[in-house]
């Protein structure tokens, strides 16, 4: 049975009966800060899936396809696609639960530093991979994210800005930092709470929203992790996962903690810029 049948995608039935989903309950589930849409799956067995609808032109499924592909063949977690049409924007995945870090971390938060300690090890763990089939994290991509602060946020509080001024600030704060990332490794862009589920135990993690990855620094998914906008990381925990890390890949203390620093203030100057496009521009 279809729930809502007129909200789902044009070629629904279609394309679950050539899966072997034909028949199947099909469930909205809220949406992320994108166009893309998500449904659960449920066919006669019980057995479910997640449906991902990621429209043309708005949205490609191409880029979470290809990283999705590489980081399964790369031993890391991410779902198993089970059935794909690219050129409609139709992907079903494997289900991974609803145990998500951070609604867990707010039933259970004695489970903290165990269930951290477990992503940044995955983390290390991915960084010790060689980089993966992905554009490099240039100086321009950074450039571009930061600009969101100035042509969102300042925009909508009427604050002038030097534009230029703003330019070549983060090319001084960032020049240094591009040598160091060199050959670099597979950034996700979104590792945080919200993105990692928990996969039958604290130890065991999986990866959601990394369709953006680029080649990388290694400081950058571990600031997104500590520093999430979205749950409160205390400075006693960051400062001791930030200690796991350098344990765990072997980096050098002081120079990963000079550029977590930098990759921490661009990251949030980003965000606050994409917090503000998302309510003007997109009404979310």
């Amino acid at each position: 049975m279809i729930t809502n049948p007129t909200l789902l995608p044009d070629g629904l039935d279609a394309f679950l009966a050539a899966a072997g989903w034909g028949g199947a309950d099909v469930d909205p589930l809220p949406g992320d800060a994108s166009f893309r849409r998500y449904f659960r799956v449920r066919n006669g067995d019980g057995e479910t899936a997640m449906l991902m609808d990621a429209p043309p032109p708005n949205e490609d499924p191409g880029p979470f396809l290809r990283a999705a592909h590489w980081l399964d063949d790369n031993g890391m977690r991410a779902p198993r696609i089970l059935a794909e049409d690219a050129a409609r924007g139709l992907v079903l995945l494997e289900d991974f639960g609803e145990a998500r870090m951070r609604d867990y971390l707010d039933q259970w938060p004695d489970d903290e530093t165990a269930i951290y300690t477990a992503a940044v090890s995955e983390l290390a763990k991915l960084h010790q991979l060689p980089a993966g089939p992905f554009l490099d994290y240039s100086l321009a991509e950074y450039q571009r994210e930061a600009r969101l602060f100035v042509d969102w946020y300042c925009t909508a509080q009427n604050l002038y800005v030097d534009a230029a001024g703003f330019v070549t600030a983060w090319e001084q704060v960032l020049g240094e930092l591009l040598g160091r990332q060199r050959p670099g490794v597979t950034v996700l862009r979104d590792y945080h709470a919200e993105n990692i589920m928990l996969l039958g135990s604290l130890e065991k993690q999986g990866l959601l929203d990394f369709q953006d990855a680029l080649v990388g620094h290694p400081a950058y998914d571990l600031v997104s992790l500590l520093q999430d906008a979205r749950r409160d990381v205390s400075p006693e925990l960051e400062a001791a996962m930030f200690d796991h890390y350098v344990q765990r890949s072997g980096a050098d203390a002081d120079t990963l903690l000079a550029d977590y620093a930098r990759l921490g203030a661009q990251r949030n100057t980003k965000i606050v810029g994409i917090f503000v496009r998302l309510w003007r521009r997109d009404g979310k």
